[in-house]
């Protein structure tokens, strides 16, 4: 699982991000011909809900998928149950960057945020990127965006990532986190204790920060031409997993390839010398490693535990259910769980 903390991370510098990670499949591709081209609406099933057990405490895990259809009504009796039985609820992991600066803080942060998505030395996207992805980019941006000029002077990745949002708003899917807002809501009426896993960053000096990275270099062409790549190719598979997710064909999930572009702005990022000075080094293995120690401690201590984590994470053969099948535990994907409760009288 491709760890959470880019979203935190590019915030620190006045900006947003994917908030959604996965890991990438190694399915072949396939042919966007074969894809259906319209995003289910109305009421929806949605995956089900994976169960991991050790006797009779059970953690139950929700996957979740960005983007999602935008106009689907999503079935959340089930869940909404399952919250208010459980002890616990657990978020999915993140990185904090401390201290909070608060109001007071950006305030004074905000002379040296202006800018920060900038190319250095007023350069524009022309002149910082090949010619043959520039006339890619020009094609989509017409496309998505239209004749915005702000983003020509625009770093690769954060141009990247608003054409990213575009397309997505524009291909009738939606980024926002509606399961997360539904589950934090129905987790505090009911008065059941929420924990994220968080793994802390201390940032000694924000400004200070904040001004390393607008001199530092980013190697982000790999991040903008993955981004491209996806836009141009993938929207169809990223529909076809949106109505999987929302009809909840988990075997559809299984197959579809996942061409996430996000590995590569991930590293564009921890490659800069101010994620070097903070200290994010093996931030993927410390998220995970949060997770799961807050996994299993729920596992322990409740008898009904529920989690939420992204769908291609719960798939991957070496992702954090197929560790915790390594350590023990009985995991039963929302097939099994079906299979196994219509069998009983």
């Amino acid at each position: 699982m491709l760890c959470r903390f880019l979203p935190s991370l590019l915030a620190l510098i006045g900006a947003t991000a994917v908030a959604q990670s996965a890991p990438e499949s190694t399915l072949p591709a396939l042919a966007t011909t074969e894809l259906p081209a319209v995003v289910v609406s109305g009421e929806q099933p949605g995956p089900g809900l994976w169960k991991v057990s050790q006797g009779d405490h059970v953690l139950w895990i929700l996957g979740t998928l960005s983007p999602l259809p935008k106009d689907m009504a999503w079935k959340s009796k089930e869940v909404e149950e399952t919250i208010k039985r459980s002890q616990i609820v657990l978020n999915p992991p993140t990185l904090r960057l401390h201290p909070n600066v608060g109001f007071f803080g950006k305030l004074i942060l905000f002379p040296t945020l202006i800018g920060v998505r900038n190319n250095r030395d007023g350069a524009t996207l022309q002149q910082v990127v090949p010619p043959d992805l520039y006339e890619r980019w020009l094609a989509l941006k017409e496309r998505y965006i239209g004749r915005s000029a702000k983003v020509e002077k625009w770093r690769p990745i954060f141009a990247a990532l608003e054409l990213y949002k575009q397309a997505i708003r524009r291909s009738h899917m939606t980024q926002s986190d509606s399961l997360g807002d539904l589950v934090r809501k129905t987790a505090k009426r009911a008065g059941i204790e929420t924990l994220t896993p968080t793994v802390t960053i201390e940032v000694d000096n924000p400004r200070v920060a904040v001004k390393s990275f607008k001199s530092s270099e980013l190697d982000d062409l790999e991040c903008f031409r993955r981004t491209l790549d996806r836009i141009d190719r993938d929207i169809g598979t990223m529909t076809a997993r949106a109505n999987a997710w929302a009809t909840g064909d988990i075997d559809t999930l299984r197959k579809l390839p996942d061409s996430d572009q996000r590995i590569a702005c991930l590293a564009a990022i921890t490659q800069t010398r101010l994620a070097k000075d903070l200290g994010v080094v093996d931030i993927e293995a410390r998220v995970r490693e949060a997770w799961l120690d807050a996994a299993t401690s729920a596992l322990t201590k409740n008898v009904s535990s529920f989690a939420r984590l992204p769908v291609a994470d719960l798939l991957a053969s070496d992702g954090l259910l197929a560790k915790l099948r390594t350590l023990g535990y009985v995991v039963e994907s929302p097939d099994e769980v079906a299979a196994e409760s219509s069998d009983l009288p």
